[in-house]
């Protein structure tokens, strides 16, 4: 559970003003007085100490004299990272609400969760969210883009697959660059052709978008492989010998295990059919495949892709049982993933999203749940 002040989901209203903030203090002229914080400790992971001057939304390494401290000591991270959540909606059949992707939103920055990337969504993340400075910052790759029979029916973005190219498109040029391709569904349906998604891939790197692929199957992580996807997400049933392709290409891998890690034992006390070993095949293989890409070089992350929002804290806990180092899937909910994004970590001039710690979250990975502190686009939430 995530340790927080009285007031939790708010702005703290007694925390120190933010220059240029309609919260700042008025001087005798009546115009705003600027306001800058300072947060010091040891930053990871380059594990030294470190002081930083929050101007606006912005980390400074230059001092400003008579700064409020709103963390002295601890351990920084750049504000935590899940790369695979889908807010807006907890089932098959409900509509997107934008009053359920705030809450969604709101939980995940409760738990330091200060940038998410949205690999499909039921319907467009709407410009507000990018506009509310109190929600974490939003990589969106669209609505799912599902091909007959490869998706729950209504919840994506339903076409064909003479169409899937064109629409793919579309996606990334009205999200965050990103789209979303169903890759496969069913065990026992065919995978969505190779060839279509080669297409896919070209049509959207040549808008300079990027690709992820739901795979389940072995057919459908083959062919989004060989068709060079970006970003692999599950991986369930991945044939081994494809990972030194996703090194050699910079495919990251995106497994999601706490998801398939909560259904593991449920799935087992079912009664025997071909989907339910087929699963169970497919599971236990996963952690395996995660340590074996880790090794060869893979960009592994983490997402949760389950509910409630907020837990990207078990998704690394499952990282390091699969046999990353803590201090590496730590890095894959945090200063790797923001990389990975395209966004910079605790730096000069760097987005002012930083979690702070009273305890090395590398040597207790459960502390990650525990933050003495969060503050989001310069902002202290409490």
């Amino acid at each position: 559970m995530v340790h927080t002040e009285p007031g939790q989901g708010s702005v703290v209203s007694n925390a120190p003003r933010i220059k240029g903030s309609t919260n700042g203090a008025c001087s005798g002229s009546g115009r705003l007085s600027p306001v800058v914080l300072q947060v010091r400790g040891i930053v990871l992971p380059e594990r030294e100490e470190r002081s930083f001057w929050i101007d606006g939304d912005r980390l400074r390494t230059e001092p400003v004299p008579d700064a409020d401290i709103v963390v002295d000591g601890g351990w920084l991270l750049p504000g935590l990272v899940d790369v695979h959540t889908h807010p807006g909606t907890e089932v098959h059949d409900a509509p997107f609400s934008d009053e359920m992707l705030r809450r969604h939103l709101t939980d995940h920055r409760d738990a330091g969760v200060l940038l998410v990337r949205t690999p499909g969504t039921a319907a467009r993340i709407p410009d507000w969210v990018d506009e509310d400075p109190q929600l974490p910052r939003v990589r969106s790759a669209g609505r799912w883009l599902a091909t007959p029979g490869r998706f729950f029916p209504g919840l994506g973005r339903d076409v064909s697959e003479e169409d899937l190219v064109h629409a793919a498109v579309e996606e990334a040029k009205a999200s965050s660059g990103w789209c979303k391709v169903i890759a496969d569904w069913r065990h026992d349906e065919p995978a969505l052709p190779r060839d279509i998604l080669s297409a896919v891939m070209q049509a959207v790197h040549a808008i300079g978008g990027r690709v992820a692929a739901h795979c389940q199957t072995a057919d459908g992580s083959l062919n989004a492989v060989r068709a060079g996807v970006d970003s692999l997400e599950h991986g369930m049933h991945l044939d081994p010998g494809l990972i030194d392709q996703m090194a050699s290409q910079g495919t990251a891998f995106v497994p999601t295990l706490s998801a398939f890690g909560a259904g593991a034992d449920r799935r087992r006390t079912e009664e025997p059919s071909a989907r339910r070993d087929w699963w169970l095949a497919g599971w236990e293989a996963m952690l395996p495949n995660v340590r074996a890409a880790h090794e060869a070089g893979v960009t592994v992350l983490a997402g949760t892709d389950s509910f409630p929002c907020g837990t990207v804290t078990s998704e690394v806990e499952w990282l390091v049982r699969a046999g990353l180092s803590a201090e590496t899937a730590l890095g894959a909910a945090s200063w790797s993933a923001r990389s990975w994004l395209g966004l910079p970590g605790l730096v000069d001039g760097g987005p002012a999203d930083l979690v702070a710690y009273d305890t090395d979250p590398t040597l207790d990975i459960s502390a990650l749940a525990n933050p003495s502190r969060i503050i989001l686009r310069g902002r202290v939430i409490a």
